[in-house]
């Protein structure tokens, strides 16, 4: 494949891949306008059981399907590619139908277990989803092999807009019979989005049929692998992908299973129970999850540019990407973690309305997570670029297993309940990133200095909360809440890039990584600001 038609697929999955991320992020603000946290409580304890189930049956296929079929066609042999999709293609299938039997069958023990009985409804909204996204994931590796990118991204966009726009709409249909109904409508907003996705897809391999007919005419190999040795290289390919996919979906899961019984055993109602739940994962914990479109972005453009320094062992060229990556993710998370913690109440009174304002101090404790995860995104991209992608997955692991330690600890005190697992979150994170730079230095030789990567970034960040405080507590009194945080984000966010550039903490290598990063700097270079 060309350099030209490789970065236009590249292209076409990172645009996708951005309105996907967006439109998922921002799914959760009017549900939970719609539902509130109750409703959240429900909604969330069925949605990390099932992310964790598509983890483990479809997460690593794609890639391990792609690259199997990509090294066929490269060699003419068409049949050999074609089979790949075929043996995989079963296999997925009898993975979803394995993790839908064992949601669908099992839910009323896993509810009964989250001691959320009022969740049944939404696992099982969501549980046939798993027939349909394995589908997708044999279709989508298929193309992606065979160089067509398309397909994959409209499906995703396809399928995320059902999700979202169905979601919502059951939701709202739904709530007059309960917010237990309401919940599980949004649930099964997941199901039609991947049902209409795996449409999409057959739809694409129908339309491509005749292409793909001639082309197992004029097969140059007639070499046939047997299904035994196709599966044994998928599943090389595609577990440790998985296994790196599953841990994030395993701490929202530690969540799930904790949170629910802790608080109950701290003496709160199962109403209460709920509710705070959904603050904490339905409302909160979605803030955080925000600035990830950026981070992920740079952490995906990262892993090439490091493997292509070690390829060639420039160690200079390497450091120096090192240093630049780790900086943007700090220049990003800084500004969103210290933002969320100076306005989180305000934020969630916007957001959520009919909440009570206590849900502030849940996103306030959250907030500091933002800067970590970002690290660690970053982090992982370098240490994958470094051929040690096994390194961030052992890391995140032990952080969460501190996060199991801290988080059964403090929610059944009284005065912590859903924040002792905000703690419990965020140090799962801190660790994590510790640990993932301790091994970065142990392989690579190189230093970060406190200065350009602390004291400057920092002193940005803190003047820019001091401005932001102070800019809503002048316009409360005139505008109300909305507004005023409205306006205070915006002074807070043009106060930080003004600091970042006076304390010169950004550079132009640093400005050229970002998205759209040649356009910002080409418009701060004639503004004379750079």
């Amino acid at each position: 494949m060309s350099k030209n038609s490789f970065l236009k697929g590249a292209f076409i999955l990172g645009v996708a891949g951005i309105i996907v991320k967006i439109l998922g992020a921002f799914f959760r603000i009017p549900l939970g306008r719609i539902i509130g946290s109750e409703g959240m409580g429900y909604y969330q304890s069925a949605y990390p059981v099932y992310v964790l189930l598509l983890t483990i049956s479809s997460a690593g296929f794609p890639a391990a399907i792609s690259k199997l079929v990509s090294e066929k066609i490269a060699v003419n042999d068409y049949r050999g590619a074609h089979r790949i999709f075929k043996v995989s293609f079963i296999a997925l299938i009898l993975t979803g139908i394995v993790t839908f039997s064992i949601l669908y069958f099992g839910a009323d023990y896993i509810v009964s277990y989250m001691k959320n009985p009022k969740a049944y409804q939404s696992m099982m909204a969501i549980s046939p989803a798993l027939l349909f996204v394995p589908i997708m994931a044999g279709f989508r590796g298929y193309f992606q092999g065979r160089q067509n990118m398309t397909p994959t991204a409209i499906s995703q966009i396809v399928e995320q807009l059902f999700r979202v726009g169905l979601g919502l709409y059951l939701a709202f249909v739904f709530l007059p019979k309960g917010t237990e109904h309401a919940a599980a409508g949004a649930s099964f907003g997941a199901t039609s989005g991947a049902f209409v996705g795996s449409l999409f897809m057959i739809i694409m391999y129908i339309a491509n049929s005749k292409k793909i007919k001639r082309e197992l005419c004029y097969n140059s190999s007639k070499r046939r692998e047997s299904t035994k040795q196709i599966i044994n290289k998928l599943l090389i390919i595609a577990v440790p992908i998985t296994i790196g996919s599953a841990i994030m979906p395993i701490m929202n899961m530690i969540d799930a299973a904790m949170v629910m019984r802790r608080l109950q055993d701290g003496g709160a109602t199962y109403l209460e129970a709920t509710k705070l739940y959904g603050q904490l994962t339905g409302m909160a914990a979605t803030l955080i999850n925000l600035p990830q479109v950026l981070t992920m972005a740079l952490s995906m453009s990262l892993v090439p540019v490091i493997s292509h320094s070690f390829a060639i062992n420039d160690m200079n060229k390497a450091k120096t990407d090192i240093k630049a990556g780790v900086r943007v993710a700090l220049l990003i998370g800084l500004p969103a973690g210290f933002g969320l913690a100076s306005l989180s109440t305000p934020i969630m009174q916007m957001l959520y309305p009919k909440e009570p304002s206590s849900v502030g101090q849940i996103l306030l404790f959250l907030s500091m997570g933002v800067i970590f995860l970002s690290l660690i995104q970053t982090l992982t991209g370098i240490l994958q670029g470094m051929a040690k992608a096994y390194i961030p997955v052992v890391n995140l692991f032990i952080g969460a297993m501190a996060k199991v330690i801290i988080s059964y600890t403090l929610i059944p005190i009284p005065w912590f309940n859903v924040k002792g697992a905000a703690i419990g979150t965020v140090s799962a994170y801190i660790v994590a990133t510790v640990l993932n730079l301790y091994y970065l230095k142990k392989n690579i030789d190189i230093k970060f200095g406190f200065k350009d990567f602390v004291l400057k970034p920092l002193l940005s960040v803190i003047i820019m909360s001091i401005c932001a405080i102070f800019t809503y507590n002048i316009l409360y009194g005139l505008f109300g809440n909305s507004v005023s945080c409205l306006g205070a984000i915006t002074l807070a966010g043009f106060v930080y890039g003004i600091m970042l550039l006076l304390t010169k903490a950004i550079t132009k290598q640093e400005i050229l990584m970002m998205p759209k990063g040649k356009l910002i700097y080409k418009i701060l270079h004639k503004a004379r600001l750079i």
